[in-house]
């Protein structure tokens, strides 16, 4: 590419020469040699000068196109590394099933807040923006509707597969985690230099857990009564669905901050998560995160990976 940029350098400036002399002649200025000699030479200099910028510049985007392919050539390695040593924490059901929660939930929260805040001039704009409040009760639910439905397929996953099985007795609190509380805790305020070891769920996803465990129950049975209104008050007394409808009301705006203030720093706006883990997405967990999140359980699986490979050497 140089050589083709200076033989192309080369015939332009003797067509720059021959410009300049007609250029000269008309103006009515003798031309000799040694004038031609000058010129050639003048308009040689500035074209060699100008061939080196422009191989400068071409060797520098060379150099970062080198730089940026081999950039990427690192990072696809980095992450076939990682991907190779990294664990698979939640598998393909328990994320459906995620995925299908907080989908149901953000409609809940969308469609409902609008119905406890009527007054409100952005639930107004919002009830407008979703077609009236007619259409905001149909999504609402619809998004309940998706709730009821994880809330069934979690309680089936839960006692039909061996996964969920020991997910629900692993998310059991037990005395550990009151001390591994206390433990942060003191951690957060200085007082101690020790971090608590974690299974396979710390306190804090256990509370998570619980917490949506808890609001099911509360949404989907108060949300039930409301729903079929007619229906119940043939069996229940009023004052049963005025405690439902406060209830529900009170219990959403409550499930609401949990998941804005306390789920959302804890997998979001946390320092060491920002801007969002993927987990929820893929499943894996690197090496370095369950060596630092859940060490407990990271050794527990390299005995069973060192039991297991000893089993199998003895076949």
């Amino acid at each position: 590419m140089t050589e083709d940029l200076g033989n192309e350098k080369k015939v332009r400036s003797e067509e720059l020469v021959e410009e300049i002399i007609r250029d000269l002649e008309r103006k009515g200025v003798t031309i000799n040699d040694e004038i031609i000699k000058g010129v050639r030479s003048k308009v040689q200099e500035r074209i060699k000068e100008e061939v080196v910028r422009e191989i400068l510049v071409l060797e520098e985007a060379r150099r970062d196109r080198e730089k940026k392919e081999q950039e990427e050539k690192e990072k696809k390695i980095e992450k076939k590394k990682l991907e190779a040593e990294s664990f698979i924490r939640f598998n393909r059901n328990f994320r459906f099933q995620h995925m299908v929660l907080f989908t149901s939930v953000i409609i809940l929260i969308i469609t409902g807040m609008p119905m406890k805040f009527p007054d409100a001039p952005l639930m107004k704009q919002l009830i407008h923006t979703l077609g009236g409040l007619e259409s905001s009760r149909l999504l609402h639910r619809a998004g309940a509707s998706l709730l009821i439905f994880v809330a069934i397929y979690h309680t089936l996953y839960t006692f039909l597969s061996r996964d969920g099985r020991r997910d629900f007795l692993l998310l059991i609190p037990k005395w550990k985690d009151v001390k591994d509380f206390i433990t942060m805790i003191k951690y957060f305020l200085g007082k101690s230099n020790e971090k608590a070891q974690f299974d396979r769920f710390s306190y804090v996803e256990k509370f998570d857990y619980w917490a949506v465990y808890w609001g099911c129950v509360i949404m989907i049975g108060s949300g039930a009564l409301l729903w079929f209104e007619n229906f119940s008050l043939r069996y229940l007394p009023k004052f049963i669905l005025d405690i439902s409808k406060e209830a529900h009301s009170d219990e959403a705006l409550l499930a609401t901050l949990a998941i804005v203030i306390w789920h959302f720093y804890n997998v979001h706006f946390n320092p060491s998560k920002f801007p969002g883990s993927l987990l929820w997405w893929h499943g894996r967990i690197t090496k370095e995160e369950i060596m630092e999140e859940h060490p407990l359980e990271y050794k527990r699986l390299m005995e069973e990976g060192k039991k297991k490979r000893e089993a199998e050497r003895e076949q």
